[in-house]
């Protein structure tokens, strides 16, 4: 089996700045080597002229003082001595005595002839001018060498060379190479931050409409975002807006549908209720047969009708954005208890000694109501409760719910709290004992408005079963009973 690795996109802030990277490093990469290249042209170019045009001096002073009859070393020094060369500039002269034997002699024994590439030589002694770039003795060198015609013996010339040292010039293009390296580093890093500067400005908007949409989906349905002069953005704007005002007067209009539909259903519903009272009075009565079935079958409908209207009536209101908070502090522990002598289940609960006696400061009516929905559920999907927990994790309370059913799949944990979800059930209708998928959305929708949270996970016995846990916000905390008030 071949595994494939999924490549994870760079954030789009990133890739902007690695963009103006990229750019200032290429751009200031360019220029460095345009001016790198150019001062090394022009420094060359220089020295090259001004050392030509001194061997020419040098050569004629030279050619001056000497003859073919005094080529001897001592006239060939006092001849070089002659010579104003500066500092790095090494002159080397050869002429034929009268024997016609080559006489050689250099300021510097390191640069003598014998130095000298052989095809500069050879150009000179065929008597042309000659210049030549030339590593001597590890050194970078500028070699000028000209022929001395006046010196001529059986056609032997006199040669001159000057090679004159390039480290200066070398020096000073190292020098060069790293300012342009320095600036290049600086002027990416200049980009870097630019790129963060632009990209910050251009991604704002864009933070703010992930803002707004997150809002909206929190349900604020109000939001909108705020009017722009930009003509780029403004269209964005306008359409965002209106998107939101249609999206919040459709969710109002649904909202509005099932509330007074839901109204609308109470009265015969109640009237309903009523008459099946009467019937269940007199069941008895009833002879055994189909009517006696008809009239359980009626009852146990008319429940599952009756807590549906109930249902669509609360969500209806939290569509609407018409509920609120009625925060009081209780006893966690005295609550869950009482939900389930309301419940008329036998239950064990386990607490934690710290919160025996602690206090939470909650919608008791709500939470209450979360709990019996839960144990709700346990009874008609999970086989029963089994066991309760409060417990104290990270300063948050939790209350969990374990059961003894078939546990809930990895794929219907994502949806087990939607509206109408009822997760493996659903589609299988029972006698009456199987709920409408409101209760689980109900439970959601309390617990997110006091700042709470649900889920669903294995019982930690690794027994068959569910385990829902109901965990309240860390500012529902109050304290323990044992907790003294210091005045």
């Amino acid at each position: 089996m071949a595994f494939r690795l999924r490549h994870r996109p760079l954030r789009l802030r990133t890739r902007v700045m690695v963009s103006f990277a990229l750019g200032a490093a290429l751009l200031s990469m360019v220029l460095s080597v345009s001016t790198y290249t150019l001062a090394r042209r022009n420094f060359l170019h220089q020295r090259e002229r001004d050392t030509i045009q001194r061997a020419y001096l040098d050569a004629q002073n030279v050619q001056r003082q000497l003859t073919t009859q005094a080529a001897n070393a001592d006239q060939l020094g006092k001849a070089l001595q002659s010579v104003a060369t500066g500092s790095g500039t090494y002159p080397v002269i050869q002429i034929p005595n009268p024997a016609g034997q080559l006489v050689d002699q250099s300021t510097n024994t390191q640069f003598g002839l014998d130095a000298l590439p052989a095809r500069l030589t050879a150009s000179v002694r065929d008597g042309n001018p000659a210049l030549m770039r030339a590593s001597i003795d590890g050194q970078t060198m500028l070699v000028v060498g000209l022929p001395l015609p006046t010196l001529r013996v059986d056609g032997a010339i006199g040669e001159y060379y000057e090679i004159v040292s390039l480290q200066d010039i070398s020096q000073t293009l190292n020098t060069l190479a790293n300012v342009l390296v320095i600036t290049m580093v600086g002027t990416t890093l200049l980009g870097i931050a630019l790129g963060w500067w632009v990209s910050r400005g251009v991604l704002r908007p864009i933070g703010a409409i992930g803002l707004a949409a997150e809002a909206i989906a929190s349900g604020r349905l109000g939001t909108r975002l705020e009017e722009t002069s930009d003509p780029d953005l403004e269209r964005i704007v306008d359409t965002f807006n209106h998107m939101a005002a249609n999206l919040e007067t459709r969710i109002e209009q649904d909202a509005r549908f099932t509330s007074d539909v839901s109204h609308e259903l109470r009265s015969p519903i109640t009237t309903l209720a009523a008459s099946m009272g009467v019937l269940e009075a007199r069941r008895d009565d009833i002879p055994e047969g189909p009517a006696r079935a008809a009239v359980d079958l009626m009852s146990a409908d008319l429940q599952r009708f009756q807590q549906l209207v109930e249902d669509l009536l609360e969500i209806s209101r939290y569509d609407a954005g018409a509920i609120r908070l009625e925060l009081s502090e209780i006893q966690i522990t005295e609550l869950v208890r009482a939900v389930l002598a309301g419940q008329h289940l036998d239950v064990p609960v386990y607490v934690d000694p710290a919160l025996e006696n602690a206090s939470v400061r909650v919608d008791k009516r709500r939470l209450s109501r979360v709990i019996a929905n839960l144990l709700d559920n346990a009874v008609k999907y999970g086989d029963g409760p089994t066991r309760m927990e409060i417990t104290e994790v990270d300063d948050h309370v939790r209350i969990a719910v374990e059961d003894a059913g078939s546990g809930v799949s990895e794929s219907d944990r994502a949806v087990i709290f939607d509206r109408f979800s009822r997760g493996s059930a659903a589609g299988r209708r029972s006698s009456g004992s199987a709920g409408v998928g409101l209760g689980l959305a109900l439970v959601s929708e309390h617990l997110r408005l006091q700042g709470g949270r649900v889920w669903v996970e294995d019982r930690p016995d690794k027994k068959p079963g569910a385990r829902f846990v109901v965990e309240l916000d860390d500012a529902a905390r109050v304290a323990r009973s044992d907790e003294a008030t210091v005045p």
